[in-house]
């Protein structure tokens, strides 16, 4: 009866384990395809910027909006600052709202430099 109540809690702390790590791993993949996004934005408008975020937001199921969610360009920066709440059963019977924050400033890359003949 022991090992049967050491194994149930042994499951229940690596299923909660499990859900913080995948909720954690979709916020660093989402961080770091909006870095890639943002640094290499080239001509890209604050629009199009703005429409793929969203989209990778989608993509990596981040519940962001734009009231929690804002891009800004400040000459060759662009800047991604918010904050959302992801919530995380970490027990079949205990819901999380797990707060992430993302704040991304970025050099924007103006392309190679040209080449000297």
């Amino acid at each position: 009866m022991k090992v049967l109540i050491k194994l149930l809690i042994v499951a229940l702390i690596a299923n909660g384990t499990w859900r913080v790590g995948t909720a954690y791993m979709s916020y660093y993949k989402f961080k770091d395809a909006v870095r890639e996004t943002t640094q290499h934005r080239g001509t890209k408008s604050d629009a199009q910027i703005h429409d793929r975020v969203f989209e990778l937001a989608n993509e990596y199921d981040i519940p962001v909006t734009d009231e929690n969610l804002t891009i800004t360009r400040q000459e060759d920066h662009t800047i991604v600052d918010g904050s959302y709440i992801q919530p995380i059963d970490i027990v079949p019977t205990f819901r999380y709202n797990w707060p992430f924050k993302v704040h991304i400033d970025t050099f924007v890359d103006g392309g190679p430099l040209p080449t000297v003949r």
